[in-house]
């Protein structure tokens, strides 16, 4: 179990989580002075208060913290951020707790802290297990979504094609998989032109990194993750501002590898399939170029619109190789476009698909988990905006408009064999603190992804 949980107990203190419609009934059970010292505090169970009560010997002997009314829809999460406030020891969560699982894994995620480079930090709160949660599948996914923080994280300059291969490895080690690279020049020799266009400008040789788990004779799950140590944007360099956090390009490849660990420790029956093609976008003399024409993995001929839209290319490759075998469920997390945040904020990444049943059923378990995604269309009319006047297919739209509609279209010409294929155009980072989501590197899909697959095929 996560070290920031520890066994039900008595003795931890009682954290009254509280609305302003429940506060007036629990001032009636609280002790006099303990009324009068919230009172005095000036707490009245607004959202985001917290108050610290004494005993008569000065030690901590409850603590208050409010909500929003549950008539508005409230983050499951919320009571999480005492995690980050409160002295260390032991609590336990009272009153007003929707979700008492949801709420214990946020606590966890909320105790998350970057600290390869700094001196780790003091002991920290920690919460008694709720009743009826099983603590062992909190800490799984608690801990696979901290490890893609840390990769997302962890400065380009020690976390590159490489070290993500690594880290894959590393997983297969835990988790008792095999795993597979093809790097360097071999891409071309292995027809993966795209991946090796995109990263042969970095000395630091592109690769695609192939992991296989489970049962042969199992449903076959393949998830794909965009993989982009770091984005320069090529040859259409980007500026300084937007430059700064593409070490969080792979941001997708970090929540395929999240999704991936949940799905194999919690021994799922599935036969998984995880490919990460993993490049860095640098600028050489032997960068690939607007206007070049590529071939790609499924045949097709790709006109080069942007150099830095270069994820879809490497992702097109992978996915054309995961849809040879067809498997019963293909997904891919990528930080994709620009367009995505611009629609739908950093909190909320889109989601594309063609399987309406598919789609109704991450849409729900994605508010189920506390991992929201919204539904976007592969609108069939915007196409005729990737034509091409000299090859196949342009790999970025005309006229600047629906970006992260076109990316999805571009990607789904590489889909024709697996009928339930999902594609997700994460952001990958929090650019504000919230609860259970500290500032830095995010985990977006990849419990989402996990409760699909458990639901889909679950456990004998």
């Amino acid at each position: 179990m996560n070290s920031l949980l520890t066994s039900a107990s008595d003795a931890a203190v009682p954290v009254h989580v509280v609305s302003g419609e429940t506060w007036p009934a629990l001032q009636e059970r609280l002790s006099p002075p303990h009324r009068n010292f919230a009172l005095a505090q000036g707490f009245a169970a607004r959202a985001g208060q917290h108050c610290l009560l004494p005993d008569a010997d000065g030690a901590l002997a409850c603590v208050l913290i409010g909500l929003e009314p549950a008539r508005r829809r409230r983050d499951p999460f919320a009571p999480a951020r005492l995690a980050a406030l409160l002295p260390a020891g032991d609590y336990r969560l009272e009153g007003e707790i929707d979700d008492p699982a949801a709420a214990a894994l946020g606590w966890l995620l909320q105790g998350y802290r970057f600290d390869r480079y700094r001196k780790p930090p003091p002991p920290r709160a920690r919460l008694s297990l709720p009743d009826d949660v099983d603590g062992a599948e909190t800490s799984l996914i608690a801990e696979s979504a901290m490890l893609a923080r840390d990769l997302v994280n962890t400065p380009a300059n020690e976390l590159g094609p490489g070290e993500i291969e690594a880290a894959i490895r590393g997983l297969a080690a835990e988790c008792g998989a095999t795993v597979a690279s093809i790097v360097g020049d071999e891409l071309i020799a292995r027809n993966f032109p795209m991946i090796h266009a995109v990263g042969r400008a970095s000395p630091r040789a592109p690769r695609l990194v192939d992991l296989v788990w489970g049962d042969p004779a199992h449903p076959k799950v393949t998830l794909v993750g965009k993989g982009v140590a770091f984005d320069t944007g090529g040859l259409n360099l980007k500026p300084d501002a937007a430059m700064l956090l593409m070490k969080k390009d792979m941001g997708g490849a970090a929540a395929a590898i999240a999704a991936a660990r949940m799905i194999m420790l919690a021994q799922l029956p599935v036969r998984l399939r995880l490919l990460v093609p993993a490049v860095e976008n640098a600028v050489a003399g032997n960068a690939f170029r607007p206007g070049d024409v590529l071939a790609s993995r499924k045949g097709l001929s790709v006109e080069i619109g942007n150099t830095d839209a270069e994820g879809r290319l490497i992702l097109a490759d992978a996915l054309a190789l995961a849809d040879e075998e067809a498997p019963e469920l293909l997904v891919d997390f990528a930080t994709l476009t620009g367009a995505a945040r611009t629609a739908l904020g950093p909190d909320l990444p889109p989601f594309y698909t063609h399987d309406e049943g598919l789609a109704d059923e991450i849409a729900r378990i994605g508010l189920a988990v506390n991992d929201p995604v919204w539904r976007l269309p592969l609108w069939p009319a915007y196409d005729g905006l990737l034509e091409s006047k000299i090859a196949d297919v342009n790999h970025i739209s005309s006229g600047g408009m629906a970006g992260s509609v076109t990316a999805a279209l571009f990607l789904n010409r590489f889909v024709e064999k697996t009928q339930s294929y999902a594609h997700f155009d994460i952001y990958a980072w929090n650019p504000a603190a919230k609860p259970g989501r500290p500032e830095g590197g995010e985990c977006q899909g990849a419990r989402l992804i996990h409760a699909l697959v458990k639901q889909l095929y679950p456990r004998g």
